[in-house]
């Protein structure tokens, strides 16, 4: 057994990764947790300033250091900054700048592929991968709980909210490196409710919670299970067992034509959500009417559907540009 020890929690320190959209809360949230798990805070601003708003809220005290341009190298040192002044906690707010904001991975990766003039960004991306492994292994190794914030991609769903359709602005994958999630002890989306909904974790008592405005509560609790391998009951609403009632108590078959209308817009829906170009916007844009006309949706879904649409063909119409001029 020589070079082995008993495993024990002790020695781990937390990673937890926050995804959500513009809005969420991630930031009040990653900052509330820090504070749970204890001792002192160094917050890695790329977000203008924005986690000093919070300075003194609830409490909340934590040091700052501000980034404006987002090399993965610029990222690594205010790890090492952190680690080497004591901190306990590092909060990255957000992580995703050093993949896709000013300086981070995507834009060298464009750069080099521009001065190579027409050779593609194969090469770029074999010198990119491992700057960005670099980030990675720094943010694994620290000594200390990091906490990162990611944005997510945005996209807009259509929902029955009490008999009306009404759109709303969801997050999806984190705007990161695919797979970067499973590096993390634990990952939740921060919705647009402040409720943090568990995606994956290593701690068996979180698993599929939702955990309303999580905070301090919550930092108290993962830092109890990493020292000591317990937490006790985390307060949250658990996702329910799918459930078969009673056959007495079933409802009776339903009418084939009941809820034709929601079926046919969440088709759309998922029709928009595959659209690629700016022509299928239009063939889509033309079943939306037709549909209209004959009476199969009802003016509010149609306006839902087509607010989706005209979001989605101005994202298709500024990727192809931007596609235009590389």
């Amino acid at each position: 057994m020589a070079g082995f020890k008993q495993a024990t929690k002790a020695a781990a320190k937390l990673r937890l990764g926050l995804i959500g959209p513009a809005g969420s809360g991630k930031t009040m949230t990653a900052l509330r947790i820090a504070s749970g798990l204890g001792g002192r805070i160094a917050v890695i601003d790329t977000e203008r300033g924005s986690a000093s708003l919070y300075a003194g809220e609830r409490g909340l005290a934590f040091d700052v250091q501000e980034l404006d341009t987002y090399e993965v190298e610029r990222f690594i040192q205010a790890i090492r900054d952190a680690a080497e002044a004591g901190y306990s906690t590092v909060v990255i707010d957000s992580l995703s700048h050093a993949w896709a904001g000013k300086g981070g991975i995507l834009e060298y990766v464009d750069n080099a592929g521009k001065r190579n003039q027409g050779g593609g960004n194969f090469g770029a991306w074999r010198d990119a991968t491992p700057r960005h492994n670099a980030l990675v292994d720094a943010i694994l190794g620290a000594p200390m709980h990091v906490i990162c914030t990611l944005r997510s991609k945005v996209e807009y769903v259509v929902e029955n909210v009490g008999g009306r359709n009404q759109v709303r602005k969801v997050g999806l994958q984190p705007v990161q490196r695919d797979g970067l999630e499973y590096e993390f002890t634990v990952v939740g989306d921060v919705t647009q409710d402040h409720d943090l909904v568990v995606t994956k974790t290593r701690a068996a008592w979180l698993k599929d919670a939702v955990i309303r405005e999580a905070g301090e509560d919550l930092g108290k609790k993962l830092a109890a299970w990493l020292s000591e391998g317990t937490a006790g009951p985390v307060e949250a609403i658990r996702r329910p067992p799918a459930t078969v009632e009673p056959e007495s108590a079933q409802a009776p078959p339903p009418d084939p034509k009941a809820g034709s209308s929601d079926r046919l817009v969440a088709r759309a829906v998922i029709a928009i959500g595959k659209a690629a170009t700016v022509f299928e916007c239009d063939e889509l844009r033309e079943r939306i009417d037709a549909r209209l006309v004959a009476g199969e949706i009802s003016n509010a879904e149609a306006e839902a559907l087509l607010v989706e649409l005209d979001a989605k063909e101005s994202a298709i119409r500024v990727k192809e540009a931007a596609d235009a001029v590389a």
